[in-house]
């Protein structure tokens, strides 16, 4: 039977349903012949050439940043360790002697 013919009453399990099936199951147990990848088996069809498929763990990408958000950052550090290194601790959120 074709993946895209099951219906999806078909493939509802109930969380202990699941787990008797993974209870059950053998790790050490040979994959068949024609066994195919999850994603192409499901029609995702996105895979990375290593170790995980897209649909696990997407490639990762860069933030954009806007400057303004850099300088708040650079100031809010660069005041806490002036802070710290003028001997004072605002650690509870009130400026006192340390």
């Amino acid at each position: 039977m074709d993946a895209a013919q099951v219906d999806q009453a078909e493939l509802t399990f109930t969380d202990d349903e699941l787990a008797a099936q993974a209870l059950a199951a053998d790790p050490d147990a040979p994959l068949p012949a024609d066994a195919t990848p999850f994603g192409a088996a499901h029609g995702t069809g996105s895979f990375v050439t290593g170790s995980l498929p897209a649909w696990y763990m997407p490639v990762a990408a860069r933030p954009t940043r806007k400057p303004w958000h850099v300088a708040l950052a650079v100031l809010s550090i660069a005041g806490f360790a002036a802070i710290n290194g003028a001997g004072l601790c605002i650690t509870y959120g009130h400026l006192v002697a340390a």
